[in-house]
């Protein structure tokens, strides 16, 4: 269960955050400023009450969200 619903592109920015991209290579992929991931990446962590990407990361693979 998400501890909240997440916007599609929320779970893009989530899976490329995954897969180890920075900020600005997430901001070229998804053709979005960098301020625009920023706020995609603080409101993800908020969502899922998280302090840190390190833990969002954790508890996204334990919550099944993603493929891989």
């Amino acid at each position: 269960m998400v501890p909240a619903q997440i916007s599609r592109r929320e779970k893009e920015v989530l899976d490329l955050i995954s897969l180890g991209f920075t900020t600005r290579e997430i901001a070229d992929k998804l053709y979005v400023s960098h301020h625009t991931v920023m706020s995609h990446r603080k409101k993800l962590l908020t969502k899922f009450g998280t302090p840190n990407v390190a833990n969002l990361i954790r508890k996204s693979f334990e919550l099944g969200l993603f493929d891989f």
